[in-house]
């Protein structure tokens, strides 16, 4: 039976990995009952933390700047609530809930043009709904690149800076796209004497920039962002696949080596997978494409038979399971070079030299004409796909070894139990440095991306469960890591503000943009410290991360779980089987 099993997961495997080309682009992420009123937001996952459903009284769709005005000053008029929001919707956490149910939802999907493009001051300005994508290709057809960036283009430039996105390296201003921002165009409530709204334009060197780099949203509307640019280059890849046993050392110092670096994890299989990645010089050959596999499109019935394989695992507490499955992807990524071929076709040996702008980001799942979701991107919650959580830390890289110590104690006291984060491509480590945005990173740190099952069940408890809440635990407390604003559970936001040396000044310009709290929520007032923690209080609250547990009705007693001290982090409080609960 286990050799029919793993046949099958093969076979299921193969199919999910090689389903490309063409597939059901995603919904628009707001719906609504009555034309633009009477509307619902959600991410593109379908289900914030708490699966609360948001709902707006409207939506407008400005396509000017203009016509952005008048919205923001009718509703500050008004005294609306209003909240942006972006094409695909992307962040995990409510920042696109506006309070209540009479707010107003602004939308940047037809803000999406690219305005000037100054090749010779390597500069570019585009509206605040472009996407990365497009960015990347009119920066390239004018020979310039941006340097670092996430590796999903699948967002808009407001939404990017709005969570602080980025991609990996230590080198130059880092990789947070908000810092090679050199203007940014916001519009914002105001008095009446200002006709209720008003377009501030905020230049590099003006301290109320390090506020609008990185602001959730809660300043107003950006409506246009400029980006300083470099040069188009090329860059040289190769990945390499080691033992893990000296990662804590380094990984520490694997970013000063090469310049994008990054690092694939998997802590089970006790292996890592060093990206060496570097710039050389345009005359080199090659012409390589990066197409991430699990951001392509995949067969709507793989992802479902996938996603009932994983749902029958969890019920049987299947680890073995998992771990078979850990292994193969492991595997068909590396045989696959993790997306990378040598020409835009196939990949035949490294290391991949390409330019930068086919290098950096991928997302053709994107790319689709509609198919009658016969095919779909992996995470679409109008078919039966992939549904998880997603916690994403940066801890700083003081602490980075013995963060990952730690976690190798856990896999030691329990060496399957992060198979299931490794079924969702290991745990991704990018490297980020220090920002001056007030929101921003405060010092240089290694990211750590880990994503791991959801059950559509709240009230059900994950196969390790325990295991993963003290990694997440460890992560945030003791070693103070800053959460991803774009992602992550309740938990992870649990006295964040505190954590920002410039919060105070961040506040101040918050009060002095929407001295109303127009684009704010109880959600960004509770992030912000301007009213109490984001945790949820009530039974099972911690199976979700709304929580941390405090008694064992937090948890799945009737299930078997318990709320107990951690195993390596005793301070932790997680989720666990066992006879008897803290007390």
């Amino acid at each position: 039976m286990a050799v029919l099993h793993s046949q099958k997961l093969i076979l299921l495997v193969v199919i999910l990995w090689f389903c490309m080309a063409v597939c059901t682009p995603p919904e628009d992420p707001i719906r609504c009952s009555s034309k633009n009123s009477n509307c619902t937001i959600t991410n593109s996952y379908g289900a914030f933390p708490d699966r609360a459903i948001c709902r707006a009284a409207d939506v407008a769709y400005p396509t000017t700047e203009e016509e952005l005005i008048s919205i923001v000053a009718n509703a500050t008029m008004n005294r609306r609530k209003m909240k942006v929001a972006t094409r695909f919707s992307h962040s995990i956490p409510k920042l696109v809930c506006p309070e209540g149910e009479d707010g107003l939802l602004i939308s940047t999907k037809n803000l999406n043009r690219i305005g000037n493009v100054d090749a010779l001051g390597r500069l570019i300005s585009v509206e605040s709904g472009v996407t990365l994508r497009q960015l990347i290709n009119e920066a390239a057809k004018a020979g310039l690149a941006l340097p670092y960036a996430p590796y999903w283009w699948g967002l808009t430039i407001g939404g990017l800076l709005g969570t602080g996105a980025h991609g990996s390296t230590l080198w130059g201003n880092g990789s947070s796209v908000h810092d090679y921002v050199v203007q940014i165009r916001i519009v914002s409530p105001a008095g009446a004497k200002e006709g209720y709204a008003m377009v501030r334009t905020l230049n590099d060197g003006d301290p109320e920039l390090d506020a609008a780099r990185v602001s959730l949203g809660v300043l107003g509307v950006i409506s246009q962002v400029t980006l300083r640019l470099q040069p188009m280059f090329k860059r040289s890849i190769t990945y390499l696949t080691k033992n893990d046993s000296d990662l804590g050392d380094q990984a520490t110092a694997f970013g000063n080596q090469h310049e994008f670096a990054d690092l694939i994890w998997y802590p089970s299989q006790r292996k890592v997978v060093y990206r060496l990645d570097d710039r050389v010089p345009s005359n080199v050959s090659g012409n390589g494409l990066l197409d991430f596999p699990s951001l392509r499109s995949m067969a709507s019935v793989a992802l479902a038979v996938i996603r009932t394989t994983e749902e029958n695992q969890e019920s049987k507490g299947d680890a073995d399971g998992k771990c078979r499955g850990a292994v193969l992807t492991a595997s068909l990524l590396k045989t696959g070079a993790y997306g990378l071929t040598n020409d835009g076709i196939a990949f035949t040996h490294y290391p991949v030299v390409g330019f930068q702008n086919r290098l950096q980001a991928s997302g053709t799942c994107l790319d689709s004409p509609e198919d009658a979701r016969i095919t779909a991107c992996p995470w679409d919650p109008r078919i039966k796909g992939l549904f998880f959580h997603h916690t994403t830390i940066s801890i700083g890289l003081s602490k980075v070894k013995s963060f990952i110590q730690d976690m190798q104690k856990l896999v030691d006291l329990e060496p399957k139990s992060l198979c299931v984060v490794e079924l969702y491509d290991g745990i991704l480590m990018r490297y980020v440095k220090a920002s001056s945005a007030y929101l921003g990173k405060q010092e240089d740190a290694l990211d750590f991306d880990i994503t791991y099952y959801r059950s559509k069940d709240p009230n059900i408890p994950r196969l390790y469960e325990d295991i993963l809440e003290e990694v997440e635990q460890m992560a945030v407390f003791k070693y103070g890591g800053l959460p991803h604003w774009g992602k992550n559970r309740n938990v992870a936001f649990e006295g964040v503000i505190k954590k920002y040396k410039n919060a105070k000044s961040f506040l101040k310009v918050k009060q002095i943009y929407d001295p109303l709290g127009l684009f704010s929520s109880k959600w960004t007032d509770q992030v912000l410290g301007v009213e109490d923690g984001v945790t949820i209080i009530k039974e099972g609250c911690a199976l979700e991360g709304l929580c941390i547990c405090s008694q064992d009705s937090h948890c799945a007693p009737e299930k078997g779980y318990f709320c107990r001290p951690g195993k390596v982090y005793k301070n932790a409080r997680i989720c666990t089987r066992s006879s008897s609960g803290v007390r």
